[in-house]
């Protein structure tokens, strides 16, 4: 099949360039915009019960977490000031007349005392953006240009979860246009260097472009349908570039070696489709099918990330498969133009010194076989010390913190953190619809928040009833089922058939503690049956969400790789293998993960703020894309091995042999990807900046111990049971198993 597709290719290059370059103009007119409609949230789980209660506060009650925050810094004074007291107050009346907010409360409205700073010097003014994410976004930037001052009374900043999430989507756009400004120069000089020539060094690049804005076209179509991370835009310019210049890699070398072979270009280019190009087809399915699970998780934040990492390593394949032999095609001999004489001097001359079987990666493979047990040994207990950390990990959601020092929205939660009792916009919620009228539940309301504000952890309970500490009415006795006993304040929490009770909690609400909290609302016995919401309930729900669907993510991963692996090796223990190294090798990673940026090692280097949390999600989307890209490797690496074990069928051999033709372009391409991401990793966003330098400790991981050290070490101490598989297995494999082309001797 790719045999013939080459060959189409030869006879219409010059068409599948031309419609190429009008699919890449499309893209680029039609998904140029798809940044404007991509959303800052999809941490929590549709259908998890803080879901569904905070939906419930939103539609019948007109309620929900204030997710806009104004903090009133008084110069030189005290918020009660008189100057200072009148302009909270107007500034207070002004919030609430604008379009769009409700549910606007103040220090100087309502006179609560946790809305004022331990020291009196500061005050909040509260209020809740109604809408979707994304006119959330606009009005926050609306809002922040209408009220943030500084001036000789009083300062104004702009905070809360709206002004964070819109910081943050301003900041992952100026982190792109960073990341790129650093990966694209160096990734084209290295490659260049590395081809010694400038027009082949050029053409991963090319493909690159090809498959980076033809996935910001598909992101911006499902934009149009379903929730889609502006997060996902990280990994679509990372994954597009990285496996662009794998895949060209592979491509143009073996093209270049079939010409030095003394084949014509024609007759090189058909070679090169049926043995790298299969190559290329097999690992971007293996690849693409990590990715695939990543759609088991409902959180559109995971998804999104699947959505485009399956268009990504779609569209790198197709331009690797289709537009890059196009361009060979075209081009024939003249991929060599523009050389650097230099470099090609002494890569000739390195080659004519090297016999094969005497070159550097044959003289590992063959040390490492000679002593596999030592070797295997001492790299698997390196991995797991390596991974020791992940033991303690403590897991979290994203907050404020992930965002720079300098942004606004984090200086005012760290300013509510250090300098207000309680934080009165990261409260519980507690929902109890569908009860009647809650005017004939005064008692049993009264009694329940009363039970409430005696679990420890918090700090107020406001109800219909009155507000509550300690387990006693803080207003005063109550007459029960006397609707004049309901304080004015109070009626907000009524509906025609409900009621809900918010819970002011003194402990941090992505914490342990937090967590406890959520636990001991949800253990109370709720004489109205309740729903719990707010920032520790989606933490709770969110990671029963992921880790309970985490098994079925990993099975669609074990399974479908399996079975690729299977199809092209006829082998049972060589994907059974493959498998359990890479899961080795994520060890390493989630250690480093934890011991970084849980435990803060390095925080100063690398410019983040440990929270003494990692993000929930983060282990999940790791475990996904670095598994991918390892099972990249081990494709590359197989396929040359399981063709030289079918020519010769000695597996010492053979393995040598293999890590020998893959062991340097292998290396070549896990530098060149590690590199992309590193400089994905200079996001000033904390947990992209974890994601960039996992996937990178990843990428180097599997390069060198286990491509190098494990996988010769395991396949020596196997032997010929490498090969085995069950006698119906055997058959299968002979009537569907998938081959090299007939004849093709490279990698």
């Amino acid at each position: 099949m790719l045999e013939r597709l080459g060959r189409f290719l030869l006879r219409r290059r010059w068409a599948v360039l031309a419609a190429t370059l009008a699919v890449v103009v499309a893209a680029g007119v039609f998904g140029g915009s798809a940044i404007t409609r991509l959303k800052a949230g999809g941490f929590d789980d549709p259908d998890a019960e803080s879901t569904r209660a905070a939906a419930v506060l939103r539609d019948e009650f007109g309620a929900g977490d204030p997710n806009l925050v104004l903090l009133v810094t008084a110069k030189g004074g005290q918020v009660d000031d008189p100057a200072v007291a009148a302009a909270g107050e107007a500034l207070t009346r002004r919030l609430a007349a604008e379009p769009d907010l409700a549910q606007v409360v103040s220090y100087w409205a309502s006179g609560a005392p946790a809305l004022k700073s331990t020291d009196g010097g500061q005050a909040l003014v509260l209020g809740r953006i109604t809408g979707d994410e994304e006119g959330m976004d606009e009005r926050a930037a609306a809002l922040t240009a209408a009220y943030a001052r500084d001036d000789a009374a009083l300062s104004v900043q702009v905070g809360g979860q709206a002004q964070v999430f819109r910081e943050v989507g301003e900041q992952v756009e100026s982190d792109l246009a960073r990341a790129e400004a650093i990966a694209v120069p160096i990734t084209l000089l290295l490659l260049v260097l590395v081809f010694a020539s400038a027009v082949a060094g050029s053409l991963p690049l090319a493909v690159g472009g090809f498959a980076i804005v033809g996935t910001l076209l598909v992101l911006r179509v499902l934009a149009e349908v379903t929730d889609v991370s502006i997060y996902a835009l990280n990994l679509t310019t990372a994954l597009g570039l990285g496996l662009a210049i794998d895949y060209s890699l592979f491509i143009v070398s073996r093209y270049r070696e079939e010409l030095r072979a003394g084949r014509e270009p024609a007759d090189a280019l058909v070679v090169t489709m049926g043995t790298a190009g299969r190559t290329v087809l097999f690992s971007a399915a293996t690849v693409a099918v990590s990715l695939l699970a990543l759609l088991v998780f409902p959180l559109y934040f995971l998804r999104s990330f699947g959505y485009a990492g399956i268009a990504v390593v779609a569209l790198a394949a197709i331009g690797a498969l289709v537009v890059l032999p196009a361009l060979l095609a075209v081009l024939g001999r003249r991929v060599d133009r523009f050389p650097l004489p230099l470099l090609r001097r002494r890569a000739a001359a390195a080659a004519a010194r090297t016999q094969p079987g005497t070159g550097f990666w044959h003289r590992i493979a063959t040390a490492v076989m000679r002593r596999p047990v030592p070797v295997a040994l001492a790299v698997v207990a390196f991995l797991l010390l390596l991974g020791t950390p992940f033991l303690g990990a403590r897991f979290g959601l994203p907050d404020d913190r992930v965002l720079p020092p300098s942004a606004e929205g984090r200086q005012v939660a760290e300013a509510v953190r250090a300098n207000f009792a309680t934080d009165e916009s990261s409260a519980l919620s507690v929902v109890a619809p569908g009860i009647g009228d809650p005017m004939a539940h005064l008692a049993e309301i009264d009694g329940y928040a009363a039970a409430l504000s005696r679990l420890d952890g918090v700090e107020r309970v406001d109800a219909l009833t009155g507000s509550y500490a300690g387990g006693a009415r803080l207003q005063g006795p109550l007459a029960a089922g006397d609707g004049a006993a309901v304080p004015p304040e109070g009626r907000r929490f009524a509906a025609a058939d409900g009621t809900w009770l918010s819970v002011v909690g003194s402990v941090e609400p992505y914490s342990a503690a937090g967590e406890d909290l959520v636990a001991a609302v949800r253990g109370l016995d709720a004489p109205l049956g309740a729903q719990v919401t707010g920032p520790s309930a989606q933490l709770v729900d969110t990671k029963a969400s992921l880790f309970g669907n985490l098994p079925a993510a990993g099975a669609i991963i074990a399974v479908v790789t399996f079975a690729l692996l299977f199809l092209m090796t006829g082998s049972v223990v060589m994907p059974v293998k493959a498998l359990v190294l890479n899961l080795l090798s994520l060890t390493a990673i989630y250690g480093a993960m934890v011991w970084i940026f849980q435990d803060g090692h390095l925080a100063g280097v690398l410019g983040f703020t440990p929270t003494g949390t990692i993000d929930t999600s983060m282990p999940v989307l790791l475990f996904c894309i670095a598994f991918g890209l390892s099972m990249d490797y081990e494709v590359f690496l197989l396929s040359r091995i399981k063709e030289e074990y079918d020519r010769t069928g000695d597996t010492v051999a053979s393995v040598a042999a293999g890590l020998e033709r893959t062991g340097r372009i292998v290396t070549t391409a896990a530098a060149l990807l590690a590199i992309v991401f590193i400089a994905f990793a200079t996001s000033q966003v904390s947990f992209l900046k974890l994601f960039g330098i996992g996937t990178a400790l990843a990428i180097l991981v599997d390069a060198t111990l286990i491509r190098a050290l494990l996988v010769p070490a395991f396949m020596r101490l196997a032997g010929q049971a490498n090969w085995w598989a069950p006698a119906p297995l055997r058959r299968l494999h002979a009537r569907v198993g998938l081959r090299e082309a007939p004849g093709a001797s490279g990698a």
